[in-house]
């Protein structure tokens, strides 16, 4: 899953504070010699941070705000496919030669337990970050077997992008709760001359991570589940095939346009700004880009939509992993704390849009007013719905993009998709 982001902009004096208490080695103890279980955070020096395709710049922009000030402890930073999948089997691939080219990693929130069950990031000292100051949805991705591996930068929560001009002059009053209530409105905005050729809705449906997550938020959304509550596939379920079929039968009837299947997260949402879509799923950060478009100021975001009712998002966002075959770590913990800090996420929400892990932005009244979704994205967090948090999560993300675009491009019935999904999820989670 790939998250979007812009500048980091911010005060300078406020940047300032938080350098001196990063920057000094005296940050919660992180200097040389700070310990975590069998691990020593020591050495200072350059590190390097691992992300995906900056877009937008804000990773950019954060790490020349640390090496103005950190001139002997500079980050370098390595850019690698926007693609999530790709971007995992790089990070894979370095820690398998155990090389220490890559220092900080910008992790999927998914990918904890299977970086830290294979011991390619350091185990980290709780007490380095505000854990307590963060959604409890978000700290738990960072952790395995009780342990933090991560420190949480950003969360993130799928939302219904809808366009409120449309809605209103077709004498629609709110956002649909329900899929049979969104089609209903499509059908209804449709009929108005402005909306001519318009598809209805379009979320993340290449075969890429986007696929896992939009056909996890549809099962879920259906009383469905991928894994149970033990951890064991239970997907060849008819609440499951409820969600997959919601998927199918869109792109069947045209809901879901026919060059919905080879939309990730930039398509969908350059489509619902050039007013190609009335509906659109996607992640916070499509928010503030979508401001700065030709629908600026006609659209808003809503829960999603699910069978009976709102619907259950995945949970997304990223955190910052410590590759265990780095140098420099002492360099790299207060990097991360710098990165992780309130401030920052205060500065990455303003300017990107992104899901703060910090509680309280979400109910301060600035930022409400600023970004009235900020309640419906906490919402969303909140009764968010985890991806599977297995050790052997590509081969589980594998087979359910196999099987769901097998599905949605009729090469398999839905029930046969997620007949063999759930053969092919036993073998997965049983090594």
């Amino acid at each position: 899953m790939k998250t979007t982001t812009r500048a980091l902009q911010g005060s300078a004096v406020l940047v300032a504070a938080v350098l001196v208490l990063t920057g000094c080695g005296s940050s919660g103890g992180s200097g040389t010699g700070e310990q975590s279980g069998n691990t020593t955070f020591e050495g200072r020096g350059p590190i390097s941070f691992v992300a995906g395709k900056d877009s937008t710049g804000v990773l950019q922009a954060v790490i020349d705000r640390w090496n103005k000030t950190h001139p002997k402890e500079k980050v370098t930073f390595i850019q690698l496919p926007t693609d999530a999948d790709a971007q995992r089997q790089q990070m894979i691939q370095n820690a398998e030669t155990k090389s220490d080219a890559y220092t900080v990693l910008y992790l999927d929130a998914v990918w904890t337990s299977e970086f830290a069950a294979h011991q390619w990031v350091d185990k980290l000292p709780e007490r380095q970050f505000a854990l307590d100051e963060m959604l409890k949805p978000v700290v738990e991705t960072a952790k395995y077997r009780g342990a933090l591996y991560a420190a949480p930068a950003t969360s993130d929560g799928g939302l219904l992008y809808y366009r409120t001009d449309l809605l209103k002059k077709a004498g629609i009053t709110q956002a649909p709760t329900t899929w049979a209530e969104m089609k209903a409105d499509c059908a209804k905005v449709k009929e108005l001359p402005e909306a001519k050729g318009m598809g209805c809705y379009a979320g993340q449906l290449q075969k890429y991570e986007g696929l896992t997550v939009n056909f996890a938020e549809a099962v879920n959304s259906a009383g469905g589940v991928i894994t149970d509550a033990d951890g064991k596939p239970d997907v060849d379920t008819a609440e499951a095939k409820k969600g997959l079929d919601f998927l199918v039968d869109s792109v069947k009837d045209g809901t879901i346009p026919k060059e919905g299947i080879t939309y990730q997260e930039e398509e969908s949402r350059q489509a619902f700004q050039d007013g190609k879509l009335i509906f659109l799923r996607n992640w916070p950060y499509a928010y503030s880009l979508a401001g700065k478009s030709k629908i600026a100021g006609k659209y808003a975001a809503a829960p999603l939509p699910g069978l009976n009712g709102p619907g259950s998002s995945s949970l997304g966002g990223h955190n910052l992993g410590l590759s265990s075959f780095a140098k420099n770590k002492a360099t790299a913990l207060d990097f991360m704390t710098f990165f992780t800090s309130q401030e920052s996420a205060d500065t990455f929400l303003k300017d990107a849009s992104l899901a703060p892990a910090y509680t309280a932005l979400y109910t301060d009244a600035a930022m409400v007013e600023r970004f009235p979704y900020l309640p419906v994205l906490k919402e969303s967090i909140e009764r968010a719905v985890p991806r599977p948090r297995v050790v052997q999560y590509g081969d589980v993300t594998s087979a359910i993009q196999q099987e769901a675009y097998a599905a949605l491009t009729g090469a398999k019935s839905s029930s046969q998709a997620l007949k063999d999904l759930q053969n092919d999820l036993r073998k997965a989670t049983a090594q």
